[in-house]
Formats: C-alpha cells, sequence, structure tokens
C-alpha cells in the first residue's frame, strides 16, 4: 500500500507543476485545500497560500530567461508537493481515491499543451567544439 501511495503522490507532484501555469490551476489549488481540510481543518488555508506562492516561484522562473533556472524551479516544486501529499496519504490513506478524482478531472480539463513535458536543453563547449540542438528535426550541411 505504501509503494501504491508514494507512486500516487509522484503523480500528483508532476501534476500540481504541470498544472501551476493553466488555467485549470484554480481547480487545482481548491481540490488541494479540499482534501487538506478533511485531513488537517488547521492548515487548509496555509496549503492554498504556500500553493499560491509555489505558483507565483515558477511563473517568475518561467519568465526568466534561464531555462535551466525554470528547470531547477519545477523540480524543487515537484519535489516539495511530492513530498507533502506522500506525508498527507500516509498520514489519511482514505483520501487516496478523492486525489486520483481530482487528478483525473483537472488534467481531462487541462489543455493538451499543459500536460505536455516542457523540454529544456543545455550544452557546453569548448575549444573549437560546436553543438548542435533542435527541439525536432536538426539539417546540417556543412562542407
Amino acid at each position: 500500500m505504501e509503494a501504491e501511495l508514494a507512486a500516487l503522490a509522484a503523480t500528483t507532484g508532476t501534476t500540481l507543476v504541470t498544472l501551476l501555469a493553466t488555467d485549470t490551476w484554480n481547480s487545482v489549488r481548491q481540490g488541494m485545500v479540499l482534501l487538506w481540510r478533511r485531513a488537517r481543518p488547521d492548515r487548509a488555508e496555509d496549503v492554498g497560500a504556500e500553493l499560491d506562492a509555489a505558483r507565483e516561484e515558477l511563473l517568475a522562473a518561467q519568465e526568466d530567461s534561464d531555462l535551466r533556472t525554470a528547470a531547477e524551479t519545477r523540480d524543487e516544486i515537484r519535489a516539495e508537493w511530492q513530498g507533502r501529499v506522500r506525508r498527507l496519504l500516509y498520514a489519511h490513506p482514505e483520501l487516496a481515491d478523492d486525489l486520483r478524482t481530482l487528478l483525473a478531472e483537472t488534467t481531462s480539463a487541462a489543455p493538451e499543451s499543459a500536460t505536455r513535458p516542457i523540454p529544456a536543453q543545455q550544452a557546453t563547449a569548448s575549444g573549437e567544439a560546436r553543438i548542435y540542438q533542435a527541439g525536432r528535426d536538426l539539417h546540417i550541411d556543412q562542407r
């Protein structure tokens, strides 16, 4: 059962980060606050504020021109919420079905572009090295 809850927490962390910057964000936030309210009513409003802060942090990182910073921020927020959700589920496994329902509803309502991973590329060259990167097709004609 613990492995199943850990996998659900991992999925939740990834889904939260994916949907932070979409129009479905309010539904996700509201659903997460409701889950916390059922298990820990004293923490529900704080969780809502912490989700809002995570969203603002991610949006600010995405506006930055450094893709590595945005990817690192995404990874940090994902790991943080994965841990929080895992601890919540271990303490209250009865919430697992409600969380699955929330994820299914919000993921299906999200635009397709929001559920695709955002590619991040990084390369370092030295000397006379050349780097060619592409998100898809790459044709090089050198002589």
